[in-house]
C-alpha cells in the first residue's frame, strides 16, 4: 500500500505542476481516488493529507480538497551587497515589512562570537516579517551588539530595514564574508507567521553584514525563506 500511496502522491503532484489539474480545481474524492488506485480509502486520505502538508492543496470542510493558487516564484539573488528591500524594489515587487520582535537575547556562544560580543555585552534580536502581495514570504532575524549601536535600544522596535538604520549611523557600503545555506522544516511559530504547513521546507540563510570601509561586523543575520515562493540565484555577479 505504501508504494501505491507514493504513486498517488507523485501523479497528483505532477498533474498540479504541469497544470493538468489547475489552480482552484477540485480534486477527486477520497473514494474515487481509492477506486482508481485500488487502495483503501484511508490510503487515499493519507496521500491527500501529505499533499496538503506540502502546500499543494487545501481543504474546505464539507466540500472537498482544491488545488492551491500558484504563487509567484521570485528569483532571489543570495549574493550581492544590497538589502532584501532594495532587491525587491529593484525587481518591482510590492514589499511590505512588519517588525515582529525586538528583544535582548540570552547569551549564546555562536551568536556572540559572530557579532564580536563579549559575554557581558548585550545583544538584541530584531525580527522582520516580509510580505509580497500580502503573502508572508520570509522572516529576517538580525542580531546586533548594543555597544556598537546604542540607538538600537530606542529604535529597534520600529526598524523594518537594517540597512536604512545603518545608513542613519553614517555607514554607506556593506559586504559579507560568510554565508551558510541550509534547509529546515518550520516550527509551529514559523508555520503560523509564514502561513505554511509543516512539510513546506524553508531555506535558511545565515550570513553577516560587514561595514565595507572599516571591516567591522555589524550584525549576524538568519533569514528563513519559504521554498514555495522563491527561486534562488547564486550567481556571483548579482
Amino acid at each position: 500500500m505504501a508504494n501505491q500511496e507514493l504513486l498517488m502522491i507523485d501523479e497528483l503532484m505532477n498533474a498540479i505542476k504541469h497544470n493538468k489539474i489547475k489552480s482552484g480545481e477540485k480534486l477527486p474524492s477520497e473514494n474515487k481516488l481509492a477506486e482508481k488506485y485500488n487502495v483503501p480509502r484511508m490510503t487515499a486520505r493519507s496521500a491527500l493529507i501529505k499533499l496538503e502538508e506540502r502546500g499543494y492543496i487545501y481543504s474546505v470542510q464539507g466540500k472537498g480538497r482544491y488545488v492551491k493558487e500558484k504563487l509567484v516564484q521570485i528569483q532571489l539573488p543570495l549574493t550581492g551587497d544590497t538589502s532584501f528591500t532594495e532587491k525587491m524594489q529593484k525587481m518591482g515587487y510590492p514589499l511590505r515589512t512588519e517588525n515582529i520582535v525586538f528583544e535582548k537575547v540570552p547569551y549564546d556562544k555562536k551568536v556572540y562570537q559572530l557579532v564580536q560580543a563579549e559575554s557581558e555585552d548585550t545583544v538584541y534580536q530584531i525580527g522582520r516579517l516580509r510580505y509580497i502581495n500580502d503573502v508572508p514570504i520570509a522572516i529576517h532575524y538580525s542580531f546586533v551588539k548594543e555597544a556598537s549601536f546604542p540607538d538600537i535600544v530606542d529604535e529597534g522596535a520600529e526598524i523594518v530595514s537594517m540597512f536604512s538604520f545603518y545608513r542613519k549611523q553614517g555607514i554607506e557600503k556593506f559586504t559579507s564574508n560568510q554565508t551558510l545555506v541550509s534547509v529546515a522544516f518550520p516550527s509551529l511559530e514559523e508555520q503560523h507567521l509564514l502561513a505554511v504547513k509543516s512539510m513546506v521546507p524553508l531555506l535558511v540563510v545565515e550570513t553577516n553584514c560587514v561595514d565595507e570601509a572599516s571591516g567591522r561586523v555589524l550584525e549576524y543575520t538568519k533569514i528563513l525563506y519559504r521554498s514555495d515562493t522563491f527561486k534562488y540565484d547564486i550567481s556571483m555577479n548579482t
